[in-house]
């Protein structure tokens, strides 16, 4: 049997290879003999720069930078092996994720994308001709602001002064003056691997849609909802760019939107520029099995998730999907209309949610092992029943009751 093994991380819990080791552990207590091919999947997000790394022959390059909450982090970057231009892979969770922001102090409102300026700065002095942001996973949304000061951009008030950190500073922003800003910048080509669903504003605007997940109250979320409406006619008076609406332009609590204006950066589809490093395409085409993975399998999976665009590689090649979440949530079924055939939660209890976070490798590792035994028993059913018969013939079977 060769399964492919292609999941995303489970936010704040595991990283993507983490994800793929346990569930290889479940296959392979069932056929020891299998070979399972791991292909930890980035999204932008988490483990976004170190996967990339790895993927290329490159190397990590660590930075302190501003922290979401205005306090110095470790984050790293990532400097890309192989042909081409020097390349960077700058992850804006590394410096501004919602991992970084403690749970008492969620407020997108009051987080800063500073450090996502500090590294994409970093990149600059490494001599990166070419940057890749990766967008996911973030605790922000002020619009991409911070990075933007942190580049030297002025972003200031009616007043003309300086606007303070976080999305809610946005309200009383008047202007963007990018006269500041490092000129190595005019050198490089900046892309940025993002949601195309993710737009600024309305009512599917980064606020509404993202803002509670960070910890905003409703209250909350309506005075970012208009801070980043105050921002995108901001971006548009100065650039002439009208990014409201822009597939990508929310990203990250609108940090595409401030690097598509300001830098000019390309918004790029995530998987479009991730996943060619990563050739998992071509190692589909030689797989009997895909099994994928995220924390939560609901309505939002085909927006662009990664169990969903695995199943649509997957389906071009005819090959059969099932998928493992933490969590099932409403509108999972819309799943199946992405290639994925089947799906299932890997909890076997309710549990609280620090044990479930601890025991998520072994529960992972119990769901894929159960998950093939069954896959194996349809398998074996297949093969005894006999083709022949027409789709209204009676088939007999035994059910074993306690």
């Amino acid at each position: 049997m060769r399964v492919i093994v292609a999941p995303s991380g489970f936010k704040e819990c595991l990283e993507a290879p983490e994800v793929a080791s346990a569930i290889a552990a479940g296959i392979r207590r069932v056929d020891p003999l299998a070979t399972v091919d791991e292909v930890p999947l980035v999204d932008g997000g988490e483990g976004t720069a170190r996967a990339m790394a790895a993927a290329t022959g490159g190397r990590l390059v660590p930075v302190t930078v501003t922290g979401p909450v205005g306090r110095p982090v470790t984050a790293h970057l990532a400097l890309l092996g192989g042909p081409g231009p020097r390349t960077a892979v700058v992850e804006m969770a590394a410096a501004a994720g919602l991992r970084l922001v403690p749970a008492d102090a969620r407020d997108p409102g009051a987080t800063t994308t500073r450090g996502v300026g500090d590294l994409i700065r970093a990149a600059l002095d490494e001599g990166a001709r070419r940057i890749l942001v990766g967008c996911g996973d973030s605790g922000t949304c002020d619009g991409g602001a911070g990075a933007l000061q942190a580049l030297g951009a002025h972003v200031r008030d009616s007043h003309g002064r300086e606007i303070g950190l976080g999305g809610h500073a946005l309200l009383d922003v008047s202007d963007v003056d990018p006269g500041g800003l490092d000129p190595r910048l005019r050198e490089v080509e900046v892309l940025v691997a993002c949601n195309p669903h993710n737009v600024l504003t309305g009512p599917r605007g980064v606020a509404r849609v993202f803002g509670p997940q960070k910890g905003a109250t409703p209250r909350q979320v309506e005075h970012l909802s208009a801070a980043m409406d105050r921002w995108a006619a901001v971006l548009h008076q100065r650039f002439g760019a009208d990014l409201r609406r822009v597939p990508g332009g929310g990203a990250s609590g609108g940090l595409g939107a401030g690097l598509a204006a300001a830098l000019g950066a390309r918004l790029v589809p995530r998987f479009e520029v991730l996943l060619p490093h990563l050739d998992l395409e071509g190692r589909l085409r030689h797989a009997d099995l895909v099994v994928t993975a995220e924390g939560a399998i609901d309505a939002q999976t085909p927006r662009g998730k990664v169990p969903a665009e695995v199943a649509r590689l997957a389906k071009r090649h005819g090959k059969p999907v099932i998928a493992l979440a933490g969590t099932i949530g409403d509108g999972a079924q819309n799943t199946y209309a992405s290639g994925i055939d089947a799906y299932t939660g890997i909890l076997d209890a309710p549990l609280p949610l620090p044990e479930a976070i601890r025991r998520a490798p072994e529960l992972l590792t119990d769901a894929a092992e159960h998950a093939l035994r069954l896959i194996l028993v349809g398998a074996s059913l297949a093969r005894t029943t006999s083709p022949s018969l027409d789709a209204g013939a009676r088939r007999e079977c035994v059910v074993v009751t306690p």
